[in-house]
């Protein structure tokens, strides 16, 4: 106890100096997510907003055996596989490509990054004009070609895969930033002494490149899980709002609609800590498995 007062009094300052920094922290973290946990425990809605009780468990379990919940946790599932698959799959590539001697390398980066530079809301909306089914380019231009209706925006699925391409453009760039960063730290010794053995360029790349991409990307994707799992601004504006009848929705917008639109917010409150607590184990027995924090060389 001594020595903790004695250390306190000579790192004083060095405490004074983070005091406004973890203050900010408590007030916009610590506070909003205890106050959330509170309120997850609470028949707050909009008939009880004032005069709300604790009552246990009750929400939890009312999430736990909502068929809303599993149906929409199916289709996070389903939309985050989706989008990791083709995020990492084409940032690779593209990073294999960049990786070489191209003439005007510097260019195709730079037009690459673009749809991660831009506001993902200006991203969204662009791409929803774009769907559009009187207007859109890209029906027109699928009936023009194909000379098929694909009813994008009207129909669950079809709204669903309008969000999943918008995605899918926003998100391969930090993948390929991220690739391109771990293939340019491999050392060319390694290629050129599996070029002396014979390894064809498969082999080169599965027991060389993979390897040393690995501590790269798999922090990397499970920032990416976590993103994705939590995109609400793509999956909202792009189907606005959910539609049709409510059934374009993953977790996190469901949530929304629950607590902003039907005052549902000791149920919502449970429903974000439910998928908290989902995204928390999952993070961390992918960091685990896959040793993502470990140096590698």
């Amino acid at each position: 106890m001594a020595s903790g007062v004695g250390e306190i009094k000579v790192n004083r300052l060095a405490y004074l100096y983070t005091l406004p920094a973890l203050t900010v922290l408590a007030l916009v973290v610590l506070y909003p997510f205890v106050y959330n946990v509170v309120i997850s425990f609470s028949n707050m809605n909009l008939a009880h907003f004032r005069d709300w009780r604790l009552i246990g468990f009750q929400n939890y379990l009312t999430v736990l055996k909502d068929r809303s919940f599993w149906y929409f946790f199916l289709k996070t599932v389903l939309w985050t596989a989706l989008n990791l698959i083709f995020h990492v799959s084409i940032g690779v590539f593209l990073a294999l490509l960049l990786n070489k001697d191209l003439k005007g390398k510097s260019f195709y980066r730079t037009i690459l990054i673009l749809p991660w530079a831009m506001p993902q809301y200006i991203t969204a909306l662009t791409w929803r004009g774009m769907f559009n089914s009187e207007y859109g380019a890209i029906p027109l231009l699928f009936e023009r070609w194909f000379g098929i209706s694909i009813p994008w925006m009207t129909t669950e699925w079809g709204a669903f895969t309008a969000c999943l391409i918008t995605n899918i453009w926003l998100g391969f760039p930090f993948m390929m930033i991220i690739a391109l960063g771990g293939l340019q730290s491999i050392p060319d010794e390694l290629y050129e002494a599996a070029e002396i053995d014979g390894a064809s360029p498969w082999l080169k790349f599965r027991h060389i490149t993979m390897p040393l991409l690995k501590p790269v990307m798999a922090p990397a994707v499970t920032l990416g899980v976590i993103w994705t799992f939590n995109n609400f601004n793509v999956v909202w504006l792009v189907s606005n709002g959910g539609e049709p009848s409510d059934t374009t929705h993953i977790l996190v917008s469901w949530v929304y609609k629950t607590g902003f639109t039907y005052f549902r917010f000791g149920y919502a409150a449970a429903f974000s800590m439910i998928i908290f607590a989902i995204l928390l184990i999952f993070s961390w027995n992918f960091i685990k498995r896959t040793r993502a924090v470990e140096a590698v060389y």
